[in-house]
């Protein structure tokens, strides 16, 4: 009897070809927890922008800024006014944007800060005080 061991085309081809979908479900996977993530830390930098015209600007003030940046809001790390892909708070392809209401000679009553997510809805803050 003349036997050969070893693996036919067939078997292969079908481990070849189940190596490819767990190598394609571990990417979209990966992609989804990336999106996740920098999710996460647009709502981190919109917290700590809140925050920071809550309890500091506002609270100084009396009234928000018509235009916000590092150089007014001085009380947050000023990486959190850059977004997960580079542009800083302002710029019109950031995720972010701080859009004020009701203002008199650049002193506001109101304010929306918003970060556009990859996997759920605008993350919104608006004033808490009037």
């Amino acid at each position: 009897m003349n036997t050969k061991k070893g693996f036919t085309i067939i078997e292969i081809i079908i481990v070849g070809i189940f190596a490819s979908l767990l190598v394609i479900l571990f990417f979209i996977q990966k992609a989804n927890l990336d999106a996740f993530e920098r999710d996460e830390d647009r709502k981190t930098a919109i917290n700590a922008i809140y925050y920071a015209l809550e309890e500091s600007f506002y609270k100084e003030h009396k009234y928000y800024p018509e235009t916000i940046s590092e150089e007014n809001i001085t009380v947050i790390d000023p990486a959190l006014w850059t977004d997960p892909f580079g542009f800083n708070l302002g710029n019109p392809d950031s995720s972010y944007s701080y859009t004020p209401a009701n203002c008199n000679n650049g002193h506001c009553k109101e304010y929306t800060l918003k970060a556009i997510l990859e996997k759920e809805d605008a993350y919104i803050k608006n004033n808490r005080n009037n």
